[in-house]
């Protein structure tokens, strides 16, 4: 079950791969996916564009990428809803809860569900 749970963590991390390049432009080049209850914990590194890299020397570019890179993949993910990631686990997606450390162009968003993914019955709450 151990390795049929790894498997079914690295389809997750290769679909928000897809769904980021996809949606956004470019998709993180390294990406680790724990499932947790019915929570996606994905840690990404390597997100930033050229472009957003470039933008992101400045204050005011830092504060616009981290807006970008948080409050609009949230509304991203509400409107176009991750159909292949709810058929993969099983369960429907809730919400998504990102931040992003720009200087260090690292992500961890957390993909909550309606029930338990990871094989269980624990059922995380906020």
């Amino acid at each position: 079950m151990e390795e049929s749970r790894r498997d079914r963590e690295q389809a997750f991390a290769n679909l928000v791969r897809a769904y980021r390049k996809n949606h956004i432009g470019k998709g993180p080049e390294k990406i680790k996916v724990t499932f947790f209850g019915n929570w996606a914990i994905a840690h990404m590194a390597g997100s930033l564009s050229p472009v957003e890299r470039f933008i992101a020397r400045t204050d005011q570019g830092r504060m616009m990428i981290w807006q970008a890179r948080t409050h609009m993949i949230k509304e991203l993910y509400q409107q176009t809803r991750p159909v292949d990631m709810e058929a993969l686990v099983g369960a429907n997606f809730v919400k998504l809860f990102t931040d992003i450390d720009v200087d260090q162009d690292e992500v961890v968003s957390v993909f909550v569900f309606d029930r338990p993914i990871d094989g269980g019955t624990r059922m995380n709450e906020l």
